[in-house]
């Protein structure tokens, strides 16, 4: 009898490495002068709430954050993205978060990082981690331009969504849940529905709600910052 394939799918943002990429790629563009300070700022923090909170419209807020980033152009965002990757994310991008995807991939796990955050934002992160399947939010382009135009493509990879976006994986490789021996780490309690489904959930520094789940439910925790 063949062996099941072993999946190992990783959140991003508090699981892997500890900030939320989306919110911090908002401050550092702030800082530079693509946004008003204090409106953003604000609607920046009250999106931050509604996603831990489990409340948020990702079409809502993905239209919120990539309006400077629509208005800019391929060539400058780029360039500041590269910036921000080198000031904020390589940071604290933490050793033992590199080691436990390392394992998985020595092991010869698939790995698959799962991110509600846009692509663009977390592409770069990903190829840091040596991970090359990524599903994040992609965004739709402008057929004119070629560039992004703040809407989404496709299933968002968000609560519900990151589980159809997994079977999507599967079913381009002509597998089912039961083909695969699945582990999930995240951290937060929007990904509830995902951890339901796989194999193996890890709560991975979770958050105050996630904690209590999966305690109650005698879930692996681990504490990886």
């Amino acid at each position: 009898m063949t062996k099941p394939m072993k999946l190992a799918l990783f959140d991003l943002d508090h699981t892997l490495i500890p900030i939320d990429s989306d919110y911090e790629w908002g401050v550092y563009t702030t800082a530079l002068g693509w946004n008003d300070p204090a409106e953003f700022n604000h609607r920046n923090e009250a999106f931050f709430a509604q996603y831990k909170a489990g409340t948020l419209d990702i079409h809502e807020y993905i239209r919120f954050a990539t309006q400077a980033l629509c208005h800019h152009g391929a060539i400058q965002s780029e360039a500041v993205h590269a910036d921000f990757m080198r000031a904020v994310v390589q940071k604290v991008i933490r050793p033992e978060a590199l080691a436990l995807v390392q394992q998985h991939q020595a092991a010869g796990d698939a790995v698959v990082i799962i991110t509600a955050t846009n692509e663009f934002v977390t592409r770069s992160i990903a190829q840091v981690f040596g991970v090359s399947d990524l599903m994040a939010v992609n965004l739709a382009r402008d057929p004119a331009s070629g560039w992004f135009n703040g809407e989404i493509s496709g299933t968002p990879s968000f609560r519900e969504g990151k589980v159809t976006r997994v079977h999507e994986w599967l079913t381009e490789r002509h597998l089912v849940w039961s083909d695969v021996e699945s582990t999930f780490y995240s951290d937060s309690i929007n990904d509830l529905p995902l951890l339901e489904q796989v194999s193996v959930p890890v709560a991975t520094n979770p958050d105050d709600r996630l904690r209590v789940i999966a305690m109650a439910r005698g879930w692996r925790i681990l504490e990886l910052f």
